[in-house]
């Protein structure tokens, strides 16, 4: 029986072998399968730091602008959406070149508290979009930090 099992692996008629080339397939490939317009891949990138009074978040968005960008909170729930529009057109003697690049994002985030609704601020600078969440005074306390230790 056992040498049956080397067989299954190494047989390239085999359905087993079949099968294990075309997840190798898939996953060689899952990285090129992105919209080549797509400016950001799958979702532009966040940084999200604590502060005394409660979260900044930071998003990068080249390319976007302010009006092309939804910002929503819901409960413990914030929600960036945008999208990018930008096409360059350069026409000189013997060169004409016209680049697009246009694309849509959506993160979704929990957040560890719900911020005070009338405190939230966004703005963007450079294409640098800031939030920030204020924590309101009944958020409870802070989480006490445990220390792991090794087992004598």
């Amino acid at each position: 029986m056992s040498s049956l099992i080397p067989s299954l692996w190494n047989d390239q008629s085999s359905p087993v072998f079949s099968l294990h080339k075309e997840m190798d397939k898939l996953f060689e490939d899952f990285g090129r399968k992105l919209p080549a317009g797509s400016p950001f891949g799958s979702f532009p990138s966040i940084n999200v730091a604590e502060t005394e009074t409660g979260l900044e978040l930071t998003a990068e968005l080249p390319g976007v602008a302010e009006k092309d960008i939804d910002v929503s909170v819901s409960d413990r729930t914030l929600t960036l959406k945008g999208e990018k529009h930008e096409e360059k057109t350069v026409d000189e003697k013997d060169r004409h070149v016209s680049e697009r690049s246009f694309g849509s994002f959506r993160r979704v985030m929990t957040l560890p508290f719900a911020p005070k609704k009338e405190g939230i601020e966004a703005h963007m600078e450079n294409g640098v979009l800031t939030v920030t969440l204020p924590r309101p005074e009944d958020a409870g306390p802070q989480p006490h930090k445990i220390e792991v230790k090794r087992k004598a």
